[in-house]
C-alpha cells in the first residue's frame, strides 16, 4: 500500500533511539525526507546515518526557543515540515508523595511544553500551505494513570487533551492532529540499565527479568510491544491513507487499557 509519504518532510522529536528511530526508518522507507533530533550530538549523527535521514539536529527540548529553532533549521535545510511527530519524553518510577515541585515541572516542560512549542512553530507554514499532519506520542498512562509514575501519567494525559484541542482548532486549515498511546515497549526506557524494569525491581523483591515477564504477561497479547509496531501506526497517521482521521487517540498497547475509545 502506497502511504503517499514520498518527498514529505517529516520531523521527529526525540528520535535517536526506540520508537522515534524506528519511525524515522519506516518514514525513510516510504520515501519521506526525515529530520531526526535529540540532545546528544553523537547519537543524533548515529541515528541520522542509521535511518538514512535527510538531516539530524541537536536540540534540547526543555529550552524555550529550541523547538522553534529546530523547525527553522529543518525548513531552511530540507523544506517546510509536512508531518510533525512529537515523541520526545521521559519516565521514571516515583511515589506521588516523593515527587517534588521541580520534578513535576521538569516533566511538564519536556513531555508537554516541548510539544506545545513544536506545534506552534509548524502551524504558520502548515496553515499557509493548506494542511499537515501532527502525531503526538502519549501513553496508556495518559488514559489510565500509572500509580508508580504519577507525574508522567499526568503529562501524558495532557498530551491527549492537547492533541484533541489542536485537531479541533485547525481542522478547518486542513491540519490533522492525532495521538498514539503505546503500552510498555521493548526500548531503552524499559530495558536499559537503570531503566523502568530495574527501577521496578529495586522497589520489589523481583529480578528485572521477572519484572519484564510480569509486565509482558499483563498485556492481553502477552508481551511488550516492539518499537516498530508503534512506529507503523505513527506512519499511518501521518499518511494520506489517514486523510479523514483527526482528533483520535490510537491505543497501540496490546489491549492493555480495557476501554473502547
Amino acid at each position: 500500500m502506497d502511504l503517499g509519504l514520498s518527498n514529505r518532510v517529516c520531523l521527529i522529536t526525540g528520535s535517536t533511539g526506540g520508537i522515534g528511530l524506528e519511525t524515522a526508518r519506516l518514514l525513510v522507507e516510504e520515501g519521506a525526507k526525515v529530520v531526526v533530533s535529540g540532545r546528544d550530538s553523537e547519537r543524533v549523527d548515529s541515528a541520522c546515518r542509521e535511518a538514512g535521514a535527510a538531516l539530524g539536529v541537536i536540540c534540547d527540548f526543555v529550552e524555550p526557543g529550541a523547538p522553534e529553532e529546530l523547525i527553522r533549521e529543518a525548513t531552511e535545510t530540507v523544506g517546510p515540515v509536512d508531518c510533525l511527530i512529537n515523541n520526545v519524553g521521559k519516565a521514571y518510577q516515583a511515589s506521588f508523595e516523593e515527587v517534588t515541585d521541580g520534578e513535576w515541572d521538569d516533566l511538564w516542560q519536556l513531555n508537554v511544553m516541548s510539544y506545545v512549542r513544536s506545534i506552534r512553530a509548524v502551524l504558520p507554514s502548515m496553515r499557509e500551505r493548506g494542511g499537515g499532519a501532527i502525531v503526538n506520542v502519549s501513553s496508556t498512562a495518559g488514559k489510565r494513570p500509572s500509580t508508580g509514575m504519577p507525574h508522567y501519567s499526568v503529562t501524558k494525559a495532557a498530551v491527549l487533551s492537547l492533541s484533541r484541542l489542536v485537531a479541533d482548532i485547525y481542522a478547518k486549515d486542513g491540519i490533522r492532529c492525532n495521538a498514539v498511546t503505546p503500552g510498555p515497549t521493548a526500548t531503552a526506557a524499559w530495558l536499559a540499565d537503570g531503566g523502568l524494569a530495574d527501577q521496578q525491581a529495586s522497589k520489589s523483591e523481583r529480578s528485572r527479568e521477572e519484572v519484564l515477564e510480569s509486565v509482558g504477561a499483563g498485556r492481553p497479547l502477552g508481551r511488550l510491544a516492539e518499537p516498530e509496531e508503534i512506529a507503523a501506526v505513527i506512519c499511518f497517521l501521518c499518511s494520506e491513507r489517514a486523510s479523514y482521521v483527526t482528533g483520535s487517540a490510537w491505543s497501540v498497547d496490546g489491549g492493555t487499557v480495557p476501554i473502547i475509545v
